[in-house]
């Protein structure tokens, strides 16, 4: 949305109860192929996915974000938003109590080709505070969830080399099966709500990779639920 937009950024003046909506017609006049990525960008406002109904208010801000990829060293708790390498056996140690009988870490790792083509690096962005929320929340949801006892996120921005560590998820809890379970649903649904992207790049060039479809209940700047990327709409027309 960025490249399309060629900004990162625009302050919209609107009229007095104005919706969601009007955003998304305006910026449909202003960016020439904004209606183009609407249908498969979830809504947010002040950092919470919002429904085109939503109304406004001033000083509001509101985000569109393409799907996700799922900082400047953010830590929020149990979560935290880097650019330096990630320490997993630092952050082990940070969760694990000795009442607990199993520790699981997920670290998701850079690695050397996709789709047939080898990468040479790739670049994370995120909407920062948006993404610190949704990762504290998600700790959060997986505590009340499953029977564990701890959760750490740790997400790191900017650019990766092949064999580093992008995401990393420690799990702490008296049993195993929770611990795994938990780390599971944490990594799946990270990669589809929290706003992250990463762009690949070749030695022909870099691409946005595709993103995983928000979640069912997502609203999308369409107004309909938020589905995969442009290229994914068509090829499964």
């Amino acid at each position: 949305m960025k490249d399309v937009a060629d900004t990162a950024s625009v302050s919209i003046e609107l009229r007095e109860g104005a919706s969601l909506q009007d955003v998304v017609q305006r910026c449909k006049e202003r960016i020439a192929k904004f209606a183009e990525f609407a249908a498969c960008c979830a809504v947010s406002v002040n950092q919470e996915y919002a429904g085109l109904e939503t109304k406004l208010k001033d000083g509001d801000e509101v985000a569109f974000l393409p799907p996700v990829s799922g900082g400047s060293g953010k830590i929020s708790g149990r979560t935290a938003i880097v650019r330096e390498r990630i320490d997993a056996q630092a952050w082990l140690e940070r969760i694990k109590q000795p009442a607990d009988g199993a520790a699981v870490m997920f670290e998701g790792v850079v690695r050397d080709n996709t789709r047939g083509r080898r990468t040479l690096y790739l670049d994370y962005e995120a909407y920062e505070p948006m993404a610190l929320k949704q990762m504290a929340e998600l700790t959060e949801e997986a505590r009340s969830r499953f029977a564990i006892r701890e959760a750490a996120i740790i997400h790191r921005l900017g650019r990766l080399e092949i064999g580093e560590t992008s995401v990393l998820i420690v799990v702490a809890s008296a049993h195993r099966a929770a611990a795994f379970d938990a780390c599971r649903w944490l990594i799946d649904t990270l990669k589809r709500t929290v706003p992250i992207w990463k762009k690949e790049y070749f030695e022909g060039g870099a691409v946005w990779a595709d993103g995983e479809p928000f979640p069912a209940e997502s609203p999308s700047a369409a107004g309909r639920k938020a589905a995969g990327s442009p290229a994914e709409e068509a090829a499964s027309k």
